[in-house]
């Protein structure tokens, strides 16, 4: 027995996934982790916003783990309290072997809930979750990945003749550089960009700690990319990596040289390094179907198109609905400050997990 607590409950534990020590062997072996489900994504949500991550399994806390799905129990004075899996991720599937584990653990969940007053549970699973437990299908985005396996000239020549390699060959005449890492620096400049590029969509940018803390808390598995040109920063790149997969997380950009293509370029440099390294594909995160530009955009260099569905228990008498972006704050950032940006992300953030 480790330090974690375990509260036994029928067939059902709660574990700590920071604290028990069988969870990172558990996602090492299950096909279907990801990054977000590691300890390193949940030790930075832990750090930023207070969420308490626990886990769902039915294994007893003498064996080994078969099965889990982990949330982060969110409270909130302004959207009140919910149990997520997981906050700011794109995708978190729930790791279970098979229909019945998953249906004792939905009603442990439900309990859960129900017991703390939650307003909803939410899940984020990459397949679907119909017929579980009065699960209701709360929100539909488009979920693109770009296969790298064909290798570097096969995937170049699935991109879009015009709209991605004429901009490719058009930043190489530009001599755009790239520089790639971890350090304050890069941080710096990718966060003077986000800000920038989340004042132009009309919403506040994440707090600057959100991105320390993704750097500590993960480590090598964070790689932040900057596009220059003669030194000035015009575009910038988070990714993530998780075994075999990349994710594309966040991106931002300039838009006074948005002609030169930084962020094609960049995008390019990282999946040409990315098959190097022997990656074999491109998790380019989920995007909302009305978003034509983006999903035009991901389409544009070959990833395949999924539907991405979010399902919700309402646990209260709230109907809920999806909306991570309270409308206040899109109004308040057409007229704050530049300089307070930074600052509202803060404040809100962790009320909209």
């Amino acid at each position: 027995m480790d330090t974690a607590e375990f509260l036994e409950t029928g067939r059902v534990a709660q574990i700590d996934p920071l604290l028990d020590s069988r969870w990172n062997p558990f996602l090492h072996r299950h096909p279907q982790a990801s990054v977000f489900h590691t300890c390193g994504w949940l030790e930075a949500l832990r750090r930023t916003y207070a969420y308490r991550p626990l886990v769902f399994t039915t294994s007893s806390p003498d064996k080994d783990l078969t099965n889990g799905i982990v949330f982060c129990d969110i409270r909130s004075w302004l959207t009140g309290r919910r149990l997520v899996s997981l906050p700011f991720s794109d995708h978190c599937e729930p790791l279970i072997g098979d229909l019945e584990e998953l249906e004792l653990l939905a009603s442990e969940m439900h309990t859960y809930a129900n017991q703390r007053q939650c307003r909803y549970v939410e899940l984020r699973p990459i397949g679907t979750l119909s017929g579980v437990l009065g699960l209701e299908r709360n929100a539909d985005f488009y979920l693109h990945k770009l296969d790298l396996r064909p290798g570097i000239s096969q995937v170049f020549a699935r991109f879009h003749r015009d709209c991605v390699q004429r901009k490719i060959r058009r930043a190489e005449r530009e001599r755009l550089t790239v520089i790639d890492g971890r350090s304050p620096e890069l941080l710096e400049q990718f966060y003077a960009l986000t800000v920038r590029t989340r004042r132009r969509q009309g919403l506040p940018p994440q707090p600057v700690i959100w991105f320390k803390n993704l750097v500590d808390c993960l480590g090598t598995a964070v790689t932040i990319r900057i596009a220059s040109k003669n030194g000035q920063p015009i575009a910038g790149m988070v990714t993530l990596e998780h075994k075999q997969t990349l994710v594309y997380k966040y991106g931002a950009s300039d838009e006074r040289f948005h002609n030169l293509g930084g962020m094609i370029y960049l995008l390019w440099i990282t999946i040409e390094n990315s098959i190097t390294h022997g990656f074999r594909e491109l998790d380019m995160g989920r995007s909302a179907i009305d978003n034509q530009g983006l999903v035009t955009f991901k389409e544009h260099w070959g990833a395949t198109r999924s539907t991405l569905s979010y399902w919700r228990f309402a646990a209260g008498a709230l109907k809920p609905s999806h909306k991570e972006t309270p409308g206040f704050a899109k109004s308040l950032c057409s007229y704050i400050p530049h300089r307070f940006l930074g600052a509202l992300g803060t404040v809100l953030y962790r009320h909209m997990g």
